[in-house]
């Protein structure tokens, strides 16, 4: 209404109410074609996390300064689920009338990469709308299995052009990034009304961490031709058991607010194949030992996992194993940071020896596996290199943990006296 825009234009100096203006065009525009968008852009919500009480108890407070959309910056992004809306054409006229210019970014829809008929069909995944001096980006966030959130990389094709808006600044698109579906809360900002996540605090931190990367399906189907998969009833059978204990582990420390990823055997079965190699028995996961918590052995027998072992200790080589159904088992190994390498330990029970296994740093992205949202080390290539050395891609079923491993090294014996500590099995 006229009063917010004289407001507005009455902000303080040095904030640009231009912005502000091409957000309300924005909004208009797909308010008219009931398009229901939420703001992302982590400028202002960082912005708006600081004052996230008092905003949402004043849904309609007046706005004494353009305080968050008149923010310096040059895009304002905001998401749109993609199955709540459709039609196109009429939305882009309408821009068009507005004075907006527009920019359309398609690329493969990698949900059916793994279906070789519809591979390469081509989805929306980001749109540009451009007035004057400034960029309204727009995410198309779809669902995966996992019940989570996916975006995909902004990637130019070769028409298009590239002076368009300033790309580099923008925050989402360079990697693909999977997201928990947030909870909406409609406020007003700068006399504005928008949907924003509800706790804007933990999207920021989200989106830190968000990066994605899919499953390798064309190297998986190669692999496939050399090694054809075993479709074995035992083969069915253990797969089948391992994907619920990995549901049921990732369920356990989600709950718990502990971080893990895919590790060993279970890392290569998705790097390589994925999938469960159905050969490998157990179900692997890697956990930073800053990560330890004391109730994460409670937490898994309380979900029927008794504890089968526990060797080590929190200051060293600790590593932990469950039972799950029949002789299919969770081994957890939790991983040591050093300044120039990460480490896990091994312990053989019969002799107290310790191994040691080295890989370079890694970092976390997300990924999706047996339809659920876990980690894997970015950096897989080298994590599972490390691990199985430059014959990775060759499946081994004869595999001794403590000599197979590449990276594998002795690390002493436990003194016996701390045996019955270091060494416990259930």
């Amino acid at each position: 209404n006229g009063a917010a825009v004289s407001r507005v234009r009455g902000s303080q100096p040095g904030q640009d109410s231009s912005r502000w203006h091409v957000v309300r065009k924005f909004l208009g525009l797909i308010s008219s074609h009931n398009i229901p968008v939420y703001l992302i852009d982590p400028l202002i919500l960082a912005l708006v996390d600081k004052d996230i009480e008092q905003i949402r108890s004043s849904p309609d407070g007046p706005s004494p300064e353009c305080k968050y959309f008149c923010a310096p910056r040059d895009f304002t992004t905001f998401a749109l689920l993609d199955k709540t809306w459709k039609h196109e054409v009429g939305l882009f006229r309408t821009a068009e009338k507005m004075g907006f210019q527009w920019l359309k970014v398609i690329n493969k829809d990698p949900r059916l990469d793994g279906m070789d008929d519809l591979s390469g069909m081509e989805i929306p995944l980001h749109y540009i709308f451009k007035l004057a001096s400034h960029a309204i980006h727009l995410v198309v966030f779809y669902e995966r299995s996992g019940n989570f959130l996916w975006h995909g990389p902004l990637r130019l094709k070769h028409h298009m052009d590239r002076k368009f808006v300033p790309f580099r600044k923008l925050h989402f698109g360079r990697y693909p990034g999977a997201f928990e579906k947030p909870e909406l809360l409609l406020v007003s900002i700068d006399d504005l009304k928008v949907q924003i996540p509800k706790n804007p605090s933990s999207f920021l931190e989200e989106v830190s961490h968000s990066r994605f990367l899919e499953c390798r399906y064309r190297e998986a189907r190669a692999f496939f031709q050399l090694y054809p998969d075993d479709t074995s009833l035992d083969a069915v059978e253990f797969r089948k058991k391992a994907k619920s204990l990995l549901h049921l582990a990732t369920q356990t420390l989600n709950s718990l607010g502990v971080k893990f990823w895919l590790s060993s055997g279970t890392c290569l079965g998705w790097y390589r194949q994925c999938n469960v190699i159905p050969h490998s028995k157990d179900v692997d996961l890697g956990i930073f030992i800053r990560d330890y918590k004391a109730d994460i052995i409670p937490a898994f027998q309380k979900a029927g996992l008794p504890l089968k072992h526990k060797f080590g200790k929190v200051e060293d080589s600790l590593e932990l194993s469950f039972q799950g159904e029949d002789d299919v088992k969770l081994d957890i190994f939790f991983f040591y940071e050093e300044d120039d390498h990460i480490w896990n330990g091994g312990t053989q029970a019969k002799s107290g020896k310790k191994f040691k296994y080295l890989f370079p740093k890694f970092t976390l992205c997300w990924t999706e596996f047996v339809e659920l949202k876990v980690h894997v080390p970015c950096e897989t290539l080298q994590y599972v290199e490390a691990n199985y050395g430059p014959e990775w891609k060759v499946p081994v079923k004869a595999w001794d943990w403590k000599s197979s491993p590449s990276n594998v090294q002795d690390n002493g014996v436990w003194p016996i006296d701390e045996w019955d500590n270091v060494i416990q099995i259930y």
